[in-house]
C-alpha cells in the first residue's frame, strides 16, 4: 500500500519526517517508534490501520530515520515528548497515540505532563515506568556495540540482528534493511540514527545523581496524571516489562486496558504483528467513535 510521505515541525522547528495512510475522514492515530528504530517499523501497522478506516501517521523520532538530528544534542525524553506534542497539534484533531518503548516513554510524558488535551488515548507498547534493568542494558548494549564501526554490508548487519533476536531466526532479516541503515563514504553501513542519541542515554545512565528508581518515580508521576483512555500492551516474554511492572502500572492507572501478547519479546510489533494489530484496532474501535473528522 502506498503511503504519503510528509514532514512536520517538531519542537523548536526541528524537522520531523512521517508516513501517512488512511482515509481523509478517518480517526487520527499517531505512531511513535522505539529507540534505534524508524517510522518504517510501523509499515504493516499503517496498512492495517488504514484498512480498518483509521488515518494513521507514523513519525521518525528526532535523530532517527529521515528526521533532523538535534545539533545541540537535545535527546532528553522530554525533548522527544515536546516533538510528539508539536506534531499532534498539526493534525486535524487530537490523535490516538501509540508509542513503543522510547515512543511510549515520550507519550507518557506528553499526555501526562505536557499537553493532555492534545491526545485522545494512549497505547503503550512494552513500556512502563518500572523497567527491568537487565532488559534496558541489553537494548542499549546492542545499540552501542556497532555504533562506531558500523557493518561491512547489509548482510553482516542482518546476521547481527538475527543473533540479537533469535526468536526471528526463521525469518528473512535483510528485507527492507536499507531503511534502517545508511551507507557512508567509507563504504560501511551505519544505523540510521544520530550517535549522540545513545551518547545521551549512556550519560544519563552513568549520572550518579539520578538512579533508576528516580527515573521510575518521574515516569510514575507522569503516568498517574493520565486521564485519557490507556492501553498497555506487553510482550509475553518481554525482558523489559515484568508482570510486577504491569501490576505497578495498574495501581497508577486503574482503568488501563491490558493486553499480553504471547510469544512476543520487547519487539512486540515485529514479533507478533498480526496479534498486535488486532489488539490495537480492537481497543481503538471500542474507545473512539468512528465519527468523520471535521
Amino acid at each position: 500500500m502506498n503511503h504519503e510521505e510528509l514532514s512536520f515541525e517538531g519542537h523548536n522547528g526541528l524537522k520531523i519526517s512521517a508516513s501517512r495512510s488512511g482515509p481523509q475522514n478517518g480517526f487520527p492515530v499517531m505512531l511513535a517508534h522505539g529507540g534505534g528504530q524508524t517510522r518504517h517499523a510501523w509499515t504493516k501497522v499503517l496498512d492495517e490501520l488504514s484498512g480498518a478506516g483509521f488515518r494513521a501517521t507514523a513519525i521518525d523520532m528526532r535523530g532517527h530515520g529521515d528526521s533532523e538530528w538535534a545539533s545541540d544534542g537535545a535527546y532528553d525524553m522530554r525533548d522527544f515528548a515536546h516533538d510528539i506534542v508539536a506534531v499532534s497539534s498539526q493534525l486535524d484533531s487530537p490523535p490516538a497515540l501509540v508509542g513503543a518503548s522510547l515512543g511510549g516513554i515520550a507519550g507518557m510524558i506528553a499526555a501526562g505532563e505536557q499537553a493532555p488535551e492534545r491526545f485522545a488515548s494512549l497505547t503503550l507498547v512494552d513500556i512502563a515506568p518500572k523497567m527491568e534493568a537487565a532488559g534496558v542494558s541489553r537494548v542499549i548494549g546492542f545499540m552501542q556495540a556497532h555504533m562506531k564501526d558500523g557493518f561491512s554490508s547489509a548482510e553482516e548487519a542482518a546476521k547481527i540482528i538475527a543473533e540479537y533476536m533469535p526468536q526471528r531466526s526463521d525469518r528473512k532479516t535483510t528485507g527492507n534493511l536499507d531503511r534502517y541503515l545508511r551507507k557512508q563514504e567509507d563504504g560501511r553501513y551505519y544505523w540510521h540514527w544520530d550517535p549522540n542519541f545513545i551518547h545521551h542515554v549512556l550519560r544519563v545512565q552513568e549520572d550518579a545523581r539520578e538512579s533508576n528508581e528516580d527515573r521510575s518515580t518521574r515516569l510514575s508521576e507522569a503516568a498517574a496524571k493520565l486521564e485519557l483512555p490507556v492501553h498497555l500492551i506487553r510482550g509475553g516474554s518481554s525482558d523489559m516489562v515484568s508482570e510486577e511492572a504491569v501490576s505497578h502500572f495498574r495501581t497508577l492507572v486503574p482503568k488501563v486496558h491490558f493486553t499480553d501478547i504471547a510469544d512476543a519479546s520487547h519487539m512486540v510489533v515485529g514479533d507478533r504483528n498480526d496479534a498486535f494489530c488486532s489488539a490495537i484496532i480492537s481497543f481503538l474501535n471500542s474507545t473512539h467513535k468512528r465519527d468523520v473528522v471535521a
